[in-house]
């Protein structure tokens, strides 16, 4: 079994107010309505240096994103002692979808809530070009598929430059529904994305408003492998302490190996890289004995950034639990405590979908599946080296067995693709 990071992000629009007539539009999606070229998977995208790179202009906005969302899912009240996962990328995508049709004060929070105020539009939607063309060309290693879609109301038409930036930045593919009839609308959204999901997700919406006319929906699909694989026959039960009171007995993975490793004392942590084939890393962040809550009050982009740094690469003897969670949230009232307080309401312009109505947002709903496990790529290799007789090489143990944070981190686009709070493996 591979391991599986899967995640799957839903906006939907409401119909707020009676609206008028909408116009009819000429859907044509003719390629002169850009100036930028479409460029397909297996054509190069076009060369940008260094830090000029449209996708890394956007990463540490998106860090900081990251951290501000995982801080406000944290401090919910229902949320203490539990596990937490999401997608920070997806999240920001989604609301960038949505940001194409907003306009004024309604576009303005939007982009303040993301973080992206200094950035202008243009720039956040090359960036996000640039960087579903670079995830894109990364599947020989990993699996990892991303994109956007559309479920369109069919008697509702957006706007035609709508339609077609979704289109062009974002991969997204639009599809009609009959909203009329809520139990097949609700049936064949769910299939898209379960189909777009590998079956993992395959209930994400659960009911439509009436009044539903769009969702906008962002899924994303992960599988990779570990560089260095666990054995099966290596894990053994052992203590979870999920609290100084409590503790669970989990499977505990056992590997000895050389690991990018680093013991922070400044910030009471032991920072773990785990690589996957490929240019994507799972990243373990476990706080001493009861310093959780102090790490997660001050953890931010430049922790992760210092960590990276300072880590090397050192022999341990690593015991990490297997485990796998799913979770759903509704992150309508959390954007809104981030900012984003008009799309929901009457004050909401999203006219840039379309003039003819009314529109606000009803629900933001978060789906995340993650499942770890010791599997993954045999490897061989032979090499001739002179051999010379030394002392057995020390590994320092290393035992994942309290809560921890936990990053899967896509060195190319230097993005944070999912993050996530690991309290008790058994919950």
């Amino acid at each position: 079994m591979w391991r599986k990071i899967l995640c799957c992000l839903l906006v939907a629009f409401l119909l707020t107010v009676g609206w008028a007539e909408p116009t009819d539009h000429d859907h044509d999606h003719s390629a002169d309505h850009h100036k930028h070229l479409h460029h397909g998977k297996d054509e190069p995208h076009p060369h940008h240096e260094g830090e000029d790179e449209p996708c890394h202009k956007l990463s540490p906005y998106n860090a900081d994103f990251a951290f501000s969302l995982y801080e406000k899912l944290a401090s919910l009240p229902d949320a203490k002692g539990k596990n937490i996962f999401f997608s920070p990328l997806s999240v920001s995508m989604a609301l960038s979808m949505l940001a194409l049709g907003a306009k004024g004060e309604t576009h303005s929070q939007i982009f303040s809530t993301l973080g992206y105020s200094s950035l202008t539009a243009e720039q956040v939607n090359n960036g996000y070009e640039h960087l579903l063309h670079m995830l894109g060309h990364i599947q020989d290693s990993l699996l990892l598929e991303i994109g956007g879609a559309l479920a369109i109301q069919k008697d509702f038409k957006p706007e035609d430059t709508f339609l077609k930036d979704i289109e062009h930045f974002y991969k997204g593919e639009a599809f009609s529904v009959d909203v009329s009839n809520p139990e097949v609308a609700v049936e064949e959204i769910n299939k898209f994305i379960a189909k777009k999901t590998k079956d993992m997700i395959t209930d994400m919406v659960k009911s439509l408003d009436p009044a539903t006319v769009m969702m906008i929906i962002n899924y994303m699909y992960f599988k990779g492998k570990w560089e260095d694989a666990f054995k099966v026959e290596d894990t053994s039960k052992g203590d979870f302490h999920v609290d100084e009171n409590t503790k669970v007995s989990v499977d505990m993975m056992n590997r000895a190996g050389l690991y990018d490793y680093f013991h922070d004392e400044g910030n009471f942590t032991t920072i773990i890289k785990v690589p996957y084939n490929g240019s994507a890393s799972m990243i373990i962040v476990m706080p001493d004995q009861g310093k959780m809550e102090e790490v997660e009050k001050h953890i931010c982009k430049d922790h992760l950034k210092y960590w990276r740094t300072n880590t090397h690469k050192t022999n341990l003897d690593l015991h990490m639990p297997k485990f796998s969670l799913s979770t759903s949230s509704c992150l309508a009232d959390t954007l809104k405590g981030m900012g984003m307080v008009d799309a929901f309401s009457d004050s909401a312009d999203l006219s840039g979908i379309s003039t003819g109505a009314k529109l606000a947002v009803s629900k933001v709903l978060h789906k995340a599946v993650v499942s770890v496990d010791e599997e993954g790529t045999e490897a061989a290799a032979a090499t001739g080296i002179g051999i010379v007789l030394m002392s057995a090489p020390i590994f320092v143990k290393v035992e994942v067995n309290r809560p921890f944070l936990f990053f899967i981190v896509e060195k190319n686009t230097r993005h944070i693709l999912f993050m996530g709070k690991m309290n008790n493996p058994t919950a």
